[in-house]
């Protein structure tokens, strides 16, 4: 079937873009809607869209937008044409459904304009697929999803949400195409020039190779007047081609320093562990390409200015603001995408644009949201086989490969998939060795077989292998531990070493190994303290110390000794509050810290013989545990049946038995029985059984316990104390 398309000469006539091959005229090429207070920036960009002529190499060239016109006229502002009219609820509806696109000035004063959500919202019922282009003139997409910064939100309401076929808002979150006209983002000329390519549907890089084009043919015309004119203005113009390439060769110069502040600089400067000095390499980098036209920035220039927006996120995400550091990656995001359609089979621009992939997915993950993880590191996947396949004998693209295996593992392993993982993990493993050996001088490598050795260990133990899991521990402790005195003043080996300590001091435990596991607990504490005093702000760093202080505790606890355990579980819990305090919004801080602080303190409250405080604390702990972001995940169920099961041990210290009895039945309940256990749950599960009074149960997993050899300590106690009940 044939579909005339219309004249390319007539601006007025478009194609639908929900229907790219059904003509559909329009009276208007856009309908500009706006808050009250922007009218200014209203009136600027409605005069640069009409002013503006479209390059003529593009003029009649046929898109998904339709065929494109010389101009990009006319544009309907509103409240500036209707000014007069009698009916304006009419007039606006009609110019609506008579425009092609619908443009938003977004800002504070948008979002909560009764008529710009009104215009948003009508043009989204008459036509749920029509193209809407946003304009960031201020504050922050999405703002209002973040607690305390509401007032920052930009994006009206009816923007921020998807439509369905019959034109009925959804539930699903949108993403509008968006140009970000603010000076820290794309700055006024290169978001105009979005906003075109979004009208005309081309890329980008089209509209500003031809502008640059047009400046030359400009200056080529110039420079050509002024020679037929006077020998005088030859000379002038003589001195400017002259001073234009000094200026060339000033940035280029330029360009190299700052290529050589985020490369060479910042791997000297990141195993000192000082943010601060990286925090400075970033925003000087970026003040560099602040105060250039970003139109005319080269590749390799916009490629460092989106190295330079993924070093400031990762800052961010490190002092524990994450919304400003999705923000600088979604920044960083928008570049290394436009990098990589412009140069697809090239590796390093997948890999610029993987490493953004990877830390907006890592945010997801630190804030629950798994789906959204998953989806970010299955793409981080894609591009690093792709760097593969484009390049197998580089290694830090097989290093690339190596990560993208592992986030995907941790994801698996997350789910309870442990054998699952374990393989994945013993699969990326042996790409670790291969590149360790290779290079044994390399950081890089041995810092990555370290990463692997943890994460095969930790799926070990989960899995049951114990002895397997002990046996990598110690690789990992032996190996960090090399690296260290290779390598003295380097924090990252030093947070790598508290992990390695903390996780050998637990599998030790395990295995019945007490003093040893108090050695290497108590070595992980020491090292976290260290740390915290190098760089107090790093919330990594806080994270990790709070765990190791709390397992340092727990050990204590079940070696009689209280009074120091007591004593560490104030520092960890110390180090969990502050990170509470930073950002409620993740989880592993606002639920699963918090709990363990308040099982902590209420387990050596019931050993002080303090019981009345330990129900007090155990209750507390439930409450947060029923109450967490999402009650239905396995981690959240086990905290409350042991939430519950404290505060029944508490119950029966007071002689409350019956209540006692209520309480060990509550956490029975709330036991999850649908999903695999690691042995350290399984050990939990049979005291809850054993204290609830079903024997029988616990006995079966006492038995499967025994025969893989977990002898922990406080479990032994717990379940020779339940003998005599």
């Amino acid at each position: 079937m044939f579909f005339r398309r219309p004249a390319p000469s007539d601006p007025n006539v478009t194609t639908a873009p929900d229907s790219p091959d059904a003509p559909q005229r329009f009276r208007y090429r856009a309908f500009l809607s706006y808050g009250h207070r922007d009218a200014e920036s209203a009136r600027w960009l409605h005069e640069t869209l009409e002013k503006y002529r479209v390059p003529s190499t593009l003029v009649g060239r046929v898109t998904a937008n339709g065929a494109i016109p010389a101009r990009l006229m006319p544009i309907f502002r509103d409240r500036h044409e209707l000014a007069a009219a009698g009916d304006l609820g009419r007039e606006i509806r009609d110019a609506l459904a008579s425009s092609h696109f619908l443009i938003v000035l977004c800002s504070p004063a948008a979002a909560v304009s009764k008529w710009t959500g009104a215009e948003i919202d009508s043009f989204k019922k008459m036509r749920p697929d029509g193209c809407i282009l946003a304009a960031i003139i201020e504050g922050e997409p999405f703002a209002s999803e973040i607690p305390g910064r509401e007032a920052e939100e930009c994006f009206p309401l009816a923007l921020r949400y998807k439509y369905d076929k019959r034109g009925r808002p959804t539930k699903q979150r949108a993403e509008p195409i968006a140009a970000d006209f603010r000076e820290q983002g794309d700055g006024r000329r290169l978001g105009f020039l979005k906003i075109v390519a979004g009208m005309l549907g081309v890329g980008l890089d089209d509209l500003v190779r031809r502008e640059a084009h047009r400046r030359q043919k400009r200056l080529r015309m110039v420079v050509a007047a002024s020679l037929a004119g006077m020998t005088v203005t030859s000379g002038l113009a003589v001195t400017s081609v002259l001073a234009r390439n000094e200026a060339r060769e000033q940035r280029r110069e330029a360009e190299g320093l700052v290529g050589f502040m985020l490369g060479d600089l910042r791997g000297k400067l990141e195993p000192l562990g000082r943010l601060d000095a990286l925090d400075a390499v970033g925003e000087r980098a970026l003040a560099y390409f602040e105060k250039q036209d970003k139109g005319d920035l080269s590749d390799e220039g916009l490629a460092q200015r989106a190295r330079a927006l993924t070093l400031i996120g990762e800052i961010a995400n490190t002092r524990g603001d994450l919304p400003g550091a999705m923000r600088r990656y979604r920044e960083a995001l928008a570049s290394t995408g436009e990098a990589l359609r412009r140069f697809p089979d090239d590796p390093q621009r997948l890999f610029d644009h993987a490493q953004n992939i990877f830390w907006v997915g890592y945010i997801a993950w630190q804030r629950g949201q798994t789906a959204s993880a998953e989806s970010a590191f299955r793409e981080y996947k894609r591009l690093a086989d792709r760097m593969i396949a484009i390049d197998p004998a580089n290694p830090k693209w097989q290093l690339e490969g190596k990560y993208a295996d592992t986030n995907l593992g941790i994801l698996i392993l997350e789910q309870r998939r442990f054998p699952e993982a374990a393989a994945i993990f013993q699969r990326s493993l042996t790409q670790a060795e291969a590149l360790a050996a290779a290079s044994p001088r390399d950081m890089d490598y041995q810092k990555a077989l370290l990463e692997t050795l943890a994460y095969h260990g930790e799926a070990l133990e989960k899995a049951g292998r114990l002895e397997e899991s002990l046996t990598q521990r110690e690789r990992q402790v032996a190996l960090v531990e090399r690296l260290r005195t290779r390598n003295r003043g380097d924090v990252e080996l030093a947070r790598k070493a508290m992990a390695a300590h903390r996780a050998l001091g637990r599998m030790l435990a395990t295995r019945g190994e007490v003093d040893g596991g108090l050695d290497h607990a108590r070595t992980s504490a020491v090292l976290a303290d260290a740390l915290l005093e190098t760089e107090p702000e790093n919330t990594e760093w806080l994270e990790y110390g709070a765990s190791a202080h709390l397992d340092f505790a727990e050990l204590l606890l079940a070696t009689g000794q209280v009074e120091h355990a007591a004593v560490e579980a104030r520092s960890g819990c110390a180090n969990a509050n502050r990170l509470i305090a930073r950002d409620r919004s993740v989880v592993s801080w606002n639920e699963e810290l918090r709990g363990s602080c308040l099982l902590r303190r209420a387990r050596i409250a019931l050993a002080r013989g303090m019981t009345a405080e330990a129900l007090v604390l155990a209750e507390q702990s439930l409450a947060v545990a029923r109450a967490a972001k999402n009650k239905r995940t396995t981690n959240s169920r086990i905290a409350v049946a042991w939430s519950a099961k404290l505060a029944g041990d508490a119950l029966r210290t007071m002689g409350r038995t019956a209540d006692a009895r209520r309480r060990w039945g509550e956490a029975v309940a709330a036991w999850p029985r649908d999903v695999a256990h690691p042995p350290m749950y399984q050990a939990q599960q049979a005291v809850i059984l054993r204290d609830s009074g079903d024997r029988p149960g616990a006995a079966e997993i006492a038995a499967r316990l025994d025969k893989i050899g977990y002898r922990h300590p406080d479990y032994l106690k717990a379940m020779q104390a339940g003998e005599g009940r």
